[in-house]
């Protein structure tokens, strides 16, 4: 029986361990020590457990309501407190939510705080730096004005030293806008510096300003080369123009005189200023550096000078005044062969063309002068006038004086004063390869005369002692006024006399006249014989005028004595 207790016992034990095993699990951590200590209790201990636990809750709760009614005042004092905590935790946590829904908005406002504060440090970190460096910034500031004053007084080496300061300066600290401006301010007044220098080659400078304003033109980097030397001459022909529009082209003679000094002078100088200053070291021929720049532009003046001289030669009307033209354009063109500019060889058919544009205007002249005198001349006899010693045509040089018979015909009187004129004016300079020409424009002038008695004679009905009068005239226009103006034009050319006797033709009309109508002579035999030796001193000269014309210098060897003009008097109605 004991020992089926004992293992009664035993088993009891061994269940009570594992539902106390089964049970330490569910314990706290605050209950695992009284679970431990249950483990480690007999059985009887453990029937007495619950008593116990009984009484010490018993005995607990007394302790606490002694307790509760000797600190009720702490109780209600908790109480209220936690009531008031309960409704302070329900404001913390509505004003903790709108905290949470600003705490965005704060942290930008701070992140925006922060690079605001960030910004402001930088400035004032520049700030600080600019204080720092103020007087040489300064100095870095008043470089265009300082520039400035070197360009107006003539310093153009500082100038150009301060440019190539700030140039080096911009491609050291491109990043710098203080910089960039200051570089920007220097290349306008780099402009007005190069606007300057080229001003200056446009006024009179010698070749030493010359060279000093090209070389400054070099240093600033403006042009090539190519581009240097076409704006080098560019500038010294805007001021040539200068010059030429200075001149007063009322006075044509004046202009081109001073058209011709201007060219002898500044052209010459020019093109030795232009050699010098762009001298090749590898080769002595411009063109075959520059394409023959400073042959083009030289050939481009002369062809203005010679294109100016063809348009206003034509305005003068005086034989001298081309001449004088003629012998300065001369000497210009010499002086210009100096540095390879000789253009005499273009000048003759210049001034052939403008003698021949005189002297065939004043030949006009002469025709129209004849025919408005004979349209309004009265046949009436006039006084005889006796005849001079130096009515005679002779060999010598003396003055080539007409027949004093023409003055008793007025009409004839005014075309033989009209070819002196014109025979005076073409004596300075006479073409000598216009001899046939001019000598053409003579037969013409004698032929519209021829024309116009023949016409006349046609038109007018003469009477008696008017047809009588008309005849005479007739008669002295062939026998004295044709061998005079052959004599004249003998005294410009050589052999020039026998270009106008041979032309017989232009008689043809007038004598007809004379072959149906004779006059019955001249008035006395004394003028018949003045007549007669008239016409044998044009026949004498034409064979003694000796040799034949001089072709080298192209201008006839012409007498220096004057031709001269009959004193009429003029007849008006009454």
């Amino acid at each position: 029986m004991e020992v089926e207790k004992r293992r009664n016992r035993e088993a009891g034990e061994e269940e009570a361990a594992i539902v106390a095993s089964g049970l330490l699990p569910l314990a706290g951590p605050s209950q695992q020590p009284y679970v431990s200590e249950l483990l480690s209790f007999t059985l009887d201990r453990l029937h007495k457990e619950p008593e116990l636990l009984r009484v010490d809750a018993e005995r607990i709760r007394r302790q606490m309501q002694e307790v509760a009614v000797s600190n009720y005042r702490a109780f209600v004092a908790a109480a209220d407190a936690l009531s008031f905590i309960r409704e302070r935790l329900t404001d913390f946590d509505k004003h903790l939510e709108s905290l949470v829904t600003d705490i965005p908005s704060l942290t930008s406002g701070c992140t925006e705080f922060v690079e605001s504060a960030q910004q402001i440090l930088e400035e004032r970190k520049l700030n600080q730096t600019l204080l720092a460096n103020h007087s040489t910034l300064l100095d870095l500031l008043e470089i265009p004005q300082l520039m400035d004053t070197c360009i107006r007084n003539g310093n153009y080496d500082e100038a150009l030293d301060l440019e190539a300061f700030v140039h080096k300066l911009s491609k050291m600290h491109a990043e710098l806008p203080v910089i960039q401006a200051l570089a920007a301010e220097v290349r306008k007044t780099t402009q007005s510096l190069l606007s300057q220098l080229l001003q200056k080659l446009r006024s009179n400078v010698q070749l030493p300003e010359c060279l000093r304003v090209v070389a400054h033109l070099r240093r600033m980097g403006v042009f090539s080369e190519s581009e240097l030397r076409l704006q080098f001459l560019r500038c010294r022909e805007a001021w040539l123009s200068g010059i030429l529009d200075d001149l007063d082209q009322r006075n044509v003679y004046e202009y081109l005189k001073g058209m011709i000094n201007c060219h002898r002078m500044h052209l010459f100088d020019v093109v030795n200023q232009y050699r010098a200053i762009f001298s090749n070291d590898k080769s002595r021929n411009e063109e075959n550096y520059d394409g023959g720049l400073l042959f083009s532009w030289a050939m481009h003046q002369i062809e203005n000078h010679l294109s100016t001289l063809e348009a206003m030669l034509p305005k003068i009307t005086d034989g001298g005044s081309l001449s004088n033209i003629l012998d300065q354009c001369m000497y210009c063109a010499m002086g210009l062969g100096l540095v390879g500019l000789d253009f005499r060889g273009l000048l003759p058919p210049i001034f052939e063309d403008a003698v021949l544009n005189l002297f065939s205007k004043n030949m006009s002249t002469a025709v129209e002068n004849f025919q408005v005198v004979l349209d309004s001349h009265r046949w009436v006899p006039l006084p005889s006038v006796g005849f001079t010693t130096n009515g005679a045509i002779d060999e010598s040089h003396d003055d080539v004086n007409p027949p004093s018979i023409l003055m008793e015909h007025p009409p004839i009187a005014v075309f033989v004063n009209g070819v002196s004129a014109a025979m005076n004016e073409l004596r300075p300079c006479a073409p000598v390869s216009l001899k046939h020409v001019l000598a053409q424009e003579v037969v013409k002038g004698l032929q519209a005369v021829s024309d116009s008695l023949v016409r006349y004679n046609a038109i007018r009905v003469l009477r008696g002692n008017e047809s009588n009068l008309f005849l005479s005239l007739c008669q002295v226009f062939i026998e004295v006024a044709c061998p005079y103006c052959a004599t004249c034009f003998g005294r410009c050319y050589l052999n020039g006399a026998t270009l106008i006797i041979e032309c017989r033709s232009i008689f043809d009309g007038v004598s007809q006249l004379l072959a149906i109508s004779p006059v019955k002579g001249l008035k006395n035999s004394a003028e018949n014989t003045k007549v007669k030796q008239t016409t044998e001193n044009v026949d004498a000269l034409v064979v003694d005028n000796g040799p034949a014309d001089s072709e080298e210098s192209g201008v006839a060897n012409t007498d220096q004595s004057g031709i001269g003009s009959v004193q009429t008097e003029m007849q008006t109605s009454a």
